[in-house]
C-alpha cells in the first residue's frame, strides 16, 4: 500500500507543479504532511538539505521520501513517479513544439504563468525564512538565525552592489554551510 501511496502522490507533485522546484515545494509540503510521511521539521530539514545537493529539489525530496518509507524501491517509485508526468510532457510538446509554441493563446498563457511562479517562489521564500527564523508558527524568535539569514543576504546583494560581480550559488551555498556549522556547533 505505501508504494501506491507513494506513487500516486508524488506522481501529483509531478503533475501539477509548475514553474520549477521551488514552486513546486507547497505542494510537496501538502502531499507529504497529507500523509504523515515526515513531520514539520523535518521536511524543513530536507527541504534544505535536498537545494544543498545536486539534482532538482523535487527528484531529492521524492528519493528521500521514498527511501525513508519504502526503502530501495520506495526511492525508485516515488522518484519514478515525480519525473513521469515531466517526461511524457516534454515528449508531447517536443512532437508539436513549433506549431504549438507560435499559437497566440500558449504565448499569452506563458506569459500570464510567469509572474505566478514569481509569487509562489517569493511566498515559499518568505515562509521559509520566517518559519526558520521564529517569527511564524512557534513564536520563539531566533536571534542567531535572523542574523545569519541577514548576513548572507548582505553577502549577496552587497557582492553584486558593490563589486560589480554575482557570487556564484556553490561558493554561497557552501559559505552558509560553514558558517551555519559555526554558529550551531
Amino acid at each position: 500500500m505505501i508504494y501506491l501511496d507513494l506513487f500516486i502522490g508524488f506522481l501529483e507533485v509531478g503533475l501539477l507543479s509548475f514553474g520549477g522546484a521551488y514552486a513546486a515545494i507547497p505542494l510537496i509540503k501538502d502531499v507529504v504532511m497529507a500523509h504523515g510521511w515526515l513531520d514539520e521539521e523535518m521536511l524543513t530539514n530536507m527541504i534544505a538539505i535536498s537545494e544543498s545537493t545536486p539534482g532538482p529539489i523535487m527528484v531529492n525530496m521524492a528519493t528521500y521520501v521514498g527511501s525513508e518509507k519504502g526503502g530501495v524501491l520506495g526511492a525508485a517509485i516515488a522518484t519514478t513517479a515525480v519525473v513521469l508526468p515531466a517526461f511524457f510532457i516534454i515528449l508531447i510538446i517536443m512532437t508539436v513544439m513549433n506549431k504549438f509554441l507560435k499559437n497566440r493563446f500558449v504565448k499569452a498563457s506563458l506569459s500570464c504563468l510567469k509572474p505566478c511562479i514569481i509569487g509562489i517562489i517569493l511566498v515559499t521564500g518568505a515562509i521559509m525564512i520566517l518559519k526558520n527564523c521564529g517569527l511564524i508558527f512557534d513564536g520563539k524568535i531566533d536571534i542567531l538565525t535572523i542574523g545569519l539569514t541577514c548576513g548572507i543576504a548582505i553577502v549577496y546583494f552587497g557582492s553584486r552592489k558593490f563589486m560589480k560581480i554575482a557570487i556564484n550559488p556553490i561558493t554561497l551555498i557552501c559559505l552558509s554551510a560553514v558558517v551555519g556549522v559555526i554558529a550551531y556547533a
